[in-house]
């Protein structure tokens, strides 16, 4: 087998490059067609010599002496033949060779639009794939922290000076496709969750509310009036309603194509654009069953400036919690640049629901979901109830919650610690906002 290496170099003209291409393209046929030529004739004079062979053999009859030495011949007569058959190739492959390696070069490659990843390895602190082989993926039972570890801290590391930041923030997750159809979900749930949102911000001031999926809310919008339309826009304004990610779903990650995850971004960015002038900055992906860096590749390139996830196998985010890179500039593997780099916050905990975000003791977090307060539809499966809060309570309870604040902001490197407030479909009645 012979293998042909023929080096190029790019030329922004594409009429030269189309013009070298095909004329390369010949060049190569023309050889391939001379081998296989030679190739059928080497075939043809070896079938011609074996026939020969029989022939004199039979001839012969019997004489062994006059058979040894009429092959003694034709093996010397094969292989001078199969020397002069092999200079025969070597001589014409040499010619043709000379033709292309003389031919002017041109700079071509590749077609336009196609960018060569020339070194393959990302320079990066963590490459992820190699971390998968470093782990067992087992099951131990870390505690009240089931999927890690006892978490201890130092008090005294918060003082006046140094403060522990919280940012409490609600969210709703809204699955347009589940239990029940799009319309039921949004009749039924949604559109409450809507209207209260809007009652409820406009009284509170300094609350805030995070919501992603587009196709929910444009439905919503269209039913609106003008007049609510025009409150809507000033809590955006305000930065008291947020959208993150602006798709028209929670798109997968796992198992959707590429041309399907943009599809669906367009879709919600062109109605947040032309609708309401917005452009989201931040991704909100708490939900997919698997996370792709094909997806921080298309937000980096649409803009974004930081996303968020959850749905990490629980080994990894115990990997990562342990030397606190649960914060991370997510790299793609090809780039040796940086230039794919978006930050990256990995919550560190089971899931996104309220037991699983204030700490790693859910069966505490639960507490604070007074959604499960007794007498209403849901409970804790922990066995401990949550408590309304009074004057006489408040204070205990407080403690009680930034323990586990303390505790989860030992994960992360910065005094400033995220914990959002929700669940799928939550805040659909007044109550769940007020508490």
């Amino acid at each position: 087998m012979i293998g042909f290496v023929v080096h190029y170099q790019h030329q922004r003209n594409n009429t030269s490059k189309s013009v070298f291409v095909r004329q390369m393209m010949n060049d190569f046929d023309s050889i391939e067609t001379k081998i296989h030529k030679v190739e059928q004739d080497i075939r043809k004079n070896h079938e011609t010599i074996r026939e020969i062979k029989k022939i004199l053999r039979r001839i012969a009859g019997g004489d062994k002496s006059g058979i040894n030495k009429l092959k003694h011949l034709f093996d010397r007569e094969d292989h001078e033949h199969i020397q002069k058959d092999k200079e025969v190739v070597e001589n014409v492959l040499k010619h043709e060779l000379d033709s292309v390696q003389h031919a002017p070069r041109a700079e071509v490659l590749l077609p336009d639009g196609i960018c060569p990843a020339f070194k393959t390895q990302a320079k990066s602190d963590i490459m992820i794939r190699k971390v998968y082989d470093t782990l067992a993926f087992d099951n131990i039972d870390g505690g009240v922290w089931k999927q890690g570890w006892n978490i201890t801290y130092d008090p005294k590391q918060w003082d006046n000076t140094e403060k522990l930041q919280v940012f409490v923030v609600p969210h709703t997750h809204n699955d347009p496709g589940w239990i029940k159809t799009f319309v039921n979900y949004y009749q039924q749930q949604t559109r409450s969750i809507f209207e209260n949102m809007v009652e409820q911000l406009e009284l509170k001031k300094e609350m805030k509310l995070i919501y992603a999926e587009m196709s929910f809310f444009s439905l919503w919008w269209d039913e609106i009036s003008p007049e609510k339309r025009k409150r809507v826009k000033t809590l955006i304004e305000k930065g008291q309603l947020e959208i993150v990610t602006g798709g028209w779903v929670m798109n997968d990650e796992a198992n959707a194509h590429y041309f399907a995850i943009i599809d669906q971004l367009i879709e919600g960015h062109l109605w947040l654009n032309g609708t309401l002038g917005v452009k989201p900055q931040a991704s909100w992906s708490i939900d997919p069953f698997g996370l792709s860096p094909t997806m921080a590749y298309i937000l980096k390139k649409m803009g974004f400036k930081d996303m968020l996830i959850q749905r990490v196998h629980y080994s990894i985010k115990k990997h990562l919690a342990k030397s606190k890179e649960l914060e991370f500039m997510w790299r793609q593997e090809w780039d040796n640049t940086g230039r794919t780099d978006i930050f990256c916050h990995m919550m560190p905990f089971y899931s996104y629901d309220i037991p699983h975000t204030c700490g790693p003791d859910p069966k505490v977090c639960c507490q604070f979901d007074f959604r499960r307060l007794p007498g209403l539809r849901y409970s804790c499966p922990w066995k401990i109830a949550p408590v309304p809060i009074s004057e006489d309570n408040v204070a205990s309870r407080a403690e009680t919650l930034l323990d586990q604040y303390r505790k989860k902001a030992q994960l992360y490197r910065q005094n400033i610690l995220f914990v959002p407030l929700g669940d799928d479909f939550r805040y659909l009645n007044i109550f769940s906002l007020l508490s």
